[in-house]
C-alpha cells in the first residue's frame, strides 16, 4: 500500500505574478493549481494576497481554482503605489501548519524566505522550492536549498493561459 502524501504550497503570490509577467507571459492560475496537485502531490495551496475590495472577482475566481487565500490588508499611498508584503503571512501560516503537511512546496524567488526555507530543509518538510524567474531571484535561496530548486521558465506551455476568455484579471 503506497502513502498518500500531504503536502501543502505556500505561494507568494505578488513574487509569482510579477516574475512570470516579466518572462512575457500570464500564468492560468487554475493549470498551475492542477500542475501543484498531480506534480508535487499539493491538497492544499495557500495563496498570499494583498487585499483590494475592487478585486472581488479575482479572488473568487480563485477560491473558484482551490486555492486558500490568506488576505493582507494593503495600504495605498498618495501617490498610487500599493504595498501588501505577505511575507510575515505566509512564513507564519507554514509554521502553524507544519505538523498537517508531509511536506512544504515554497513558491516564490524572494530571498525573504531563506530562513523559512533553510528550517524546512534541516527538519526534512521541504519539498521544492518553486522559483517563478530563473533569471532574477535571490541569491539566499541558493544557499537555503540549493538542492531543492526548481523553476517555472520552462512551463510557460503547460501553465500559460492558451484562452483569453478564461483569463482571471491578477493585478494585485
Amino acid at each position: 500500500m503506497s502513502i498518500q502524501k500531504n503536502n501543502f504550497a505556500f505561494i507568494d503570490s505578488q513574487n509569482l505574478n510579477l516574475s512570470i509577467q516579466s518572462l512575457g507571459w500570464k500564468l492560468d492560475y487554475k493549470k498551475f493549481r492542477i500542475y501543484l496537485k498531480e506534480k508535487y502531490k499539493v491538497s492544499t495551496a495557500y495563496l498570499f494576497i494583498g487585499y483590494i475590495y475592487e478585486n472581488q472577482d479575482l479572488y473568487s475566481s480563485l477560491q473558484k481554482c482551490e486555492y486558500v487565500i490568506v488576505f493582507k490588508p494593503v495600504l495605498i499611498y498618495k501617490d498610487g503605489k500599493i504595498k501588501g508584503n505577505c511575507d510575515a503571512e505566509l512564513v507564519l501560516q507554514a509554521m502553524i501548519d507544519y505538523s498537517e503537511y508531509h511536506k512544504a512546496i515554497i513558491v516564490s524567488g524572494d530571498g525573504d524566505f531563506h530562513c523559512l526555507i533553510r528550517y524546512l530543509s534541516t527538519q526534512k518538510k521541504l519539498e521544492k522550492v518553486l522559483i517563478p524567474n530563473k533569471f532574477s531571484y535571490s541569491a539566499l535561496l541558493k544557499k537555503a536549498g540549493a538542492n531543492k530548486l526548481a523553476f517555472m521558465n520552462d512551463l510557460e506551455k503547460k501553465l500559460s493561459y492558451k484562452n483569453k476568455k478564461h483569463l482571471l484579471k491578477t493585478e494585485h
